[in-house]
């Protein structure tokens, strides 16, 4: 599977917040746009329904969180065969 990038995730994301949201609030519009985004979702995450691409969508954007704050290894880091010499 391919991995979305985190910036394109936290815009389905939130397009799909602001859609449910103005649903919940009884706003008009149409309807297409929240199955779109929701399909949208569904397909980066590799999922079939939305509830399992909410999830999936947290996962990958706290593993990238994970990955970009793990220090980069030093040039000169050794490894341990090489301390052992």
């Amino acid at each position: 599977m391919l991995i979305p990038e985190p910036r394109a995730l936290r815009s389905l994301l939130t397009r799909y917040a602001d859609l449910r949201i103005a649903e919940a609030r009884g706003e008009k519009r149409d309807g297409r746009l929240l199955d779109d985004v929701s399909y949208t979702l569904c397909v980066a995450t590799g999922t079939t329904r939305i509830e399992d691409a909410l999830a999936a969508a947290d996962v990958l954007l706290a593993a990238s969180r994970a990955r970009s704050a793990r220090p980069a290894p030093s040039r000169t880091a050794r490894t341990a065969p090489e301390l052992a010499a």
